[in-house]
């Protein structure tokens, strides 16, 4: 079934331009989200997802309270929420595979939904900005049409993205809302940047650079974050990208080098570091095995081993 914004079916449309311009009320409501002020989110509470990443969980999650994921230029931040069951799916979407990633989306939340009959599902978009390639646009626009084509009904609420998400500073167009948090508990949806983003950053990190497709990285029903198995060989060539400027590796390792927060640089050496001292990916998964991280009391995440049985910590609605 389609797309609905207001339950009217949104129909096709060729830009985002066209979107805002026949329903004015989500330009409205876009503004109003990007003039929201930044929430402060407790790391002890966080589940953070990262870039080509997603994660899913429901109210009864009593390890996670806030799903967030931020660092989004031309990424789009996709929150997917069940208003019966309450489970949601955050995703962090950079247009490597929206048309396979968006139905794994809809499954994690609707999977999680199974025995609540009452309540739809609702979308909320956030990201871009007007950027020069208009890669913005065309990720805009396939994540629109990804979820049109789903079975399900889709109730697009809030929609921050690209022109809407725009604004200039000292002449260069750049994001407003770089990033989201979604409570868990009540659905609300919310601007947030986040200083902590583990567990397992660099790994995770070095998934993406080298490749890696989306991943679920969340076990709701443990409370348990699960990275990998991840394949990569070694590329000692990497190694030329340290020895070069801030610029120049924000010109050929950005899509939007004159948008990227201060840290981007930074980020990037992190990884190929990263890489440089682990070349092979296997001796990270011994057997095979995901690396799994479960919160411990402290409220920081830990990492456990593959024998760690975990008492269900949640039950599904």
């Amino acid at each position: 079934m389609p797309l609905f914004i207001q339950n009217r079916e949104l129909g096709r449309i060729n830009s985002t331009a066209e979107l805002f311009d026949k329903c004015p009320h989500l330009q409205e409501n876009g503004r109003a989200f990007r003039s929201k002020p930044l929430v402060d989110v407790d790391p002890k509470c966080l589940l953070y997802v990262q870039q080509r990443e997603f994660a899913a969980t429901t109210p009864a999650d009593n390890c996670v309270s806030v799903i967030g994921s931020d660092d989004a230029t031309t990424c789009h931040l996709v929150a997917l929420r069940h208003t019966g069951s309450g489970a949601v799916c955050l995703a962090h979407c950079d247009g490597s595979s929206t048309w396979s990633e968006v139905p794994l989306l809809v499954k994690a939340v609707m999977s999680l939904s199974s025995v609540s009959k009452e309540g739809r599902l609702e979308l909320h978009l956030v990201g871009g900005f007007n950027d020069e390639s208009k890669t913005s646009h065309k990720l805009s626009l396939n994540i629109l049409a990804a979820f049109h084509k789903q079975k399900e009904d889709i109730h697009l609420e809030t929609c921050c993205i690209t022109e809407i998400n725009d604004t200039v500073v000292e002449g260069n167009h750049r994001p407003v809302v770089y990033g989201i948090g979604v409570n868990v508990k009540t659905g609300d949806v919310f601007p947030s940047s986040f200083t902590h983003k583990g567990p397992a950053e660099e790994l995770r990190s070095a998934r993406t650079f080298t490749g890696g497709q989306m991943a679920d990285i969340y076990d709701s029903s443990r409370g348990l974050v699960k990275i990998g198995p991840c394949k990569w060989s070694p590329n000692l060539d990497i190694a030329f990208w340290l020895s070069q400027d801030d610029d120049t590796i924000l010109k050929y390792l950005s899509t939007s080098p004159m948008a990227e927060p201060p840290h981007f640089v930074q980020h990037m050496k992190s990884t190929i570091h990263f890489l440089l001292q682990h070349p092979n990916s296997d001796s990270l998964f011994p057997g095979g095995q995901p690396q799994l991280y479960h919160r411990a009391e402290s409220g920081d995440w830990v990492r456990v081993d593959k024998s760690y049985s975990a008492t269900p910590i949640s039950s599904q609605p």
